[in-house]
């Protein structure tokens, strides 16, 4: 067996747990919505029926994620890219992020795209890595200061036995799953990276804009969610409904799923009834947010990705 075999079997046993896994969460997200259908159903038609001028408000902080998206890979580079197909490339990666799992879609799509751009590909990997540290902890930040800021917010529902149990048996395997990668990911930062982000922080314009970016970004998507709940009558307060989104989307970062497809959808239904929403209101807030951000999108995004190769920009 070569020294090649033996690195790769590591990954091939990791890569077929999170197949299982990814597979287990979609079973378990069917089974809930097989159970839950006329509730799904139900919400269906009140999104039907939802105020137009709150959908044309989501649909356009929807159009703008992108270019933020971009903004934030800008702030991440030393130079200056090629603006317009950045933001291409950013609605590109965004529908291959819904087609394969764990965020291989848009990782590989902004890989090429930084490659074809001239940068070596260990450079594009650090670009990509300090523009996902940055959106991690902006994150991190906006959850900590909601809470601090309305500690009303909170109200934590009563858990069943079994329910908890099943949560913690899923968090040890995902952390079982992570272990390994995030062990190595660190060291590879702590020897790579650092020089990087110095460099990118000495350019205070490419700070504000990988900063500003993830920001916006993040506020983006959450103000999507705040105008769906809007227009399907969901009388939520805009910070009990960002700090829903930005739990909901933490608990789908820990399963491998396409784009967080099934356990994003299922955290942001629990988060929102839990918080008192009807199940119903609940139902028409996720399937609004979902057509927006990932199924209307998703044809012009493969398009456009198609595009992008023909043309050699990826």
């Amino acid at each position: 067996m070569t020294p090649e075999q033996v690195l790769s079997a590591p990954r091939r046993r990791r890569a077929y747990w999170h197949t299982a896994l990814t597979l287990a969460v979609l079973v378990a997200v069917a089974c809930l919505a097989r159970r839950h259908w006329p509730v799904l159903q139900t919400g269906a038609v009140r999104l039907a029926v939802a105020d137009p001028g709150w959908l044309l408000v989501a649909a356009t902080a929807t159009l703008a994620t992108w270019p933020c998206a971009a903004l934030a890979l800008q702030g991440a580079m030393p130079r200056r890219l090629p603006p317009g197909r950045l933001v291409a490339g950013q609605f590109a990666a965004s529908a291959a992020n819904h087609v394969l799992p764990a965020g291989l879609g848009a990782g590989a799509v902004n890989l090429r795209f930084l490659m074809r751009c001239g940068l070596p590909i260990a450079a594009a990997a650090t670009a990509l890595a300090v523009k996902g540290t940055a959106g991690a902890i902006v994150r991190g930040a906006l959850i900590a200061v909601l809470v601090v800021a309305f500690p009303d917010l909170l109200h934590i529902p009563p858990v069943s036995g079994e329910l908890l149990v099943a949560a913690c048996a899923l968090a040890a395997v995902a952390l079982a799953l992570l272990v390994g990668p995030l062990r190595a990911r660190c060291r590879w930062a702590l020897a790579t990276v650092r020089a990087y982000i110095a460099a990118v922080h000495a350019l205070p314009a490419r700070a504000a804009a990988l900063w500003g970016g993830s920001l916006a970004f993040v506020t983006l998507h959450c103000a999507v969610l705040t105008a769906v709940t809007r227009a399907v009558a969901l009388p939520l307060a805009p910070a009990r409904v960002a700090l829903f989104y930005l739990a909901a989307g933490t608990v789908a970062a820990l399963l491998p799923t396409p784009g967080g497809l099934g356990s994003f959808d299922a955290a942001l239904a629990l988060t929102l009834t839990a918080g008192g929403a009807p199940a119903t209101a609940a139902a028409s807030a996720v399937l609004g947010y979902r057509l927006l951000t990932v199924w209307l999108p998703l044809i012009p995004g493969l398009v456009v990705l198609g595009v992008l190769v023909r043309r050699r920009a990826l």
